[in-house]
């Protein structure tokens, strides 16, 4: 059974791996983005920052390649972050917001809802699911910055 102080250790933890994710990004750092993963990682997302299922498409290459369609700084924070701990297994609750330039010109702010999951791994904290919903761009560009078609 999980303690009060382990809980609210595990819980100080888990809200710095999601910044030190953030960090990651922003850094433009796919090891250290990577490193906060579990291998069989699942992203539920029908938004960016990155869309697949399972560890096979979860590799460098793929976070350079979508850190490669951004042009100059990306800017990830995290607000009102909400963390639920069990004894193996957690949840959080935040608001990002992400902001840059496309490779194209085109700038983004994103605002998203995430929840992230999390377990306990060889007694490391790793996200191992990821869902975020995006209510509203800040440019009103809509699809476009979502990289989807109308």
């Amino acid at each position: 059974m999980t303690t009060d102080i382990a809980r609210t250790a595990d819980e100080t933890r888990i809200r710095e791996l999601l910044e030190d994710r953030a960090a990651a990004t922003t850094a433009r750092d796919a090891r250290r983005f990577l490193a906060s993963c579990a291998p069989d990682l699942v992203d539920f997302s029908l938004a960016p920052p990155l869309q697949f299922r399972g560890p096979e498409a979860l590799d460098r290459q793929g976070v350079e390649a979508w850190y490669a369609t951004w042009e100059g700084p990306i800017e990830v924070s995290l607000t009102q972050v909400e963390v639920t701990v069990g004894d193996d297994v957690a949840f959080c609750h935040s608001i990002n917001r992400m902001r840059g330039t496309k490779t194209d010109g085109f700038e983004v702010e994103l605002w998203s809802r995430a929840t992230v999951g999390l377990r306990k791994i060889d007694g490391t904290w790793k996200i191992t699911h990821t869902h975020s919903s995006v209510p509203f761009l800040m440019d009103g560009s809509g699809l476009a910055a979502l990289d989807l078609e109308p």
